[in-house]
């Protein structure tokens, strides 16, 4: 099976209140589980455990070292410039459901 999450993937959160936000892969726990960050001052996504069940993978990536800090995340989110893109809500479709 492919690998679809890795350090820095932009995903979305299919399930739960926070369904529609953006995260970005902090730390890959084991194969079932990544540590997520929003990091909370851009998207309001606290740093968590999430199932990767939960979680939709895009194709922006940003470059951070394994379990960076809100604040390593936040600054390489501005250098990329994507900060607009991350405070978008996604509307899930009915399939993710």
């Amino acid at each position: 099976m492919p690998k679809l999450f890795d350090i820095g993937r932009c995903c979305v959160i299919l399930r739960g209140r926070r369904a529609g936000k953006k995260a970005i892969v902090v730390d890959i726990i084991d194969e079932n589980y990544v540590l997520i960050t929003g990091p909370p001052s851009v998207t309001g996504v606290k740093r968590r455990r999430m199932n990767i069940d939960h979680l939709l993978p895009l194709n922006v990536k940003i470059e951070i070292s394994r379990g960076a800090s809100d604040d390593d995340v936040l600054n390489a989110i501005k250098q990329q410039k994507i900060e607009s893109f991350l405070k978008e809500k996604v509307r899930i479709p009915e399939e993710y459901l």
